[in-house]
């Protein structure tokens, strides 16, 4: 008996699993058994948290859409830069600054198609908002959302906080734990945000 209950215990923890990840692959449209994607972190309070391996956690009283973006946005902590990346196509292998504003922005439900710089400078409403802002200028945008900087420009990160948190000096679409100059950049957010 021990032996039937090893046999069945084998089945169900390795050969049922191999069965579900070979249908991931088909081209079929039949159904898929992937791995879930994991639950966004979630964290209390108002304002976003760089965790450690450059993700960030979403805070409990922000909106949905702003979870949202927050757990889109950590899709793309170890994508490189590229540029025009995201543009073409909002999944890419890669993504420029306002490819990464697009993303998290898309995948919130806030923006129907990828914009450029200068899209983003006439985007939205003027003027800072209260859970998601984004600056913006001819050559480069970033945002900050619920507190928090996503910029593929490590501009404002001394070496100091980057012993806390190693991607904050990568380039590509990272999660910023300081904040930068504004200088020179039209700052817009999508109503109601």
């Amino acid at each position: 008996m021990p032996r039937v209950l090893a046999l069945l215990l084998f089945a169900i923890a390795v050969v049922l699993p191999s069965q579900a990840a070979a249908q991931t692959s088909a081209p079929t449209g039949g159904a898929q058994f992937g791995l879930p994607e994991p639950a966004p972190i979630v964290t209390p309070g108002s304002v976003a948290t760089l965790l450690p391996d450059g993700t960030a956690a979403a805070p409990a009283d922000a909106p949905p859409q702003v979870q949202a973006a927050i757990h889109a946005a950590n899709r793309l902590v170890n994508k490189p830069y590229k540029y025009g990346g995201g543009h073409a196509r909002i999944e890419d292998s890669g993504y420029d600054c306002s490819g990464t504003v697009s993303y998290a922005l898309h995948h919130a439900g806030l923006l129907k198609t990828p914009l450029a710089s200068g899209g983003f400078m006439r985007w939205g409403v003027r003027g800072r908002g209260q859970w998601i802002s984004v600056y913006a200028h001819g050559g480069h945008a970033y945002a900050i959302i619920a507190g928090l900087r996503l910029d593929t420009s490590a501009a404002g990160v001394s070496a100091r906080v980057t012993r806390r948190f190693s991607k904050a000096l990568e380039r590509g679409p990272r999660w910023r734990p300081t904040v930068r100059s504004a200088r020179g950049y039209r700052v817009r957010h999508p109503d109601g945000f």
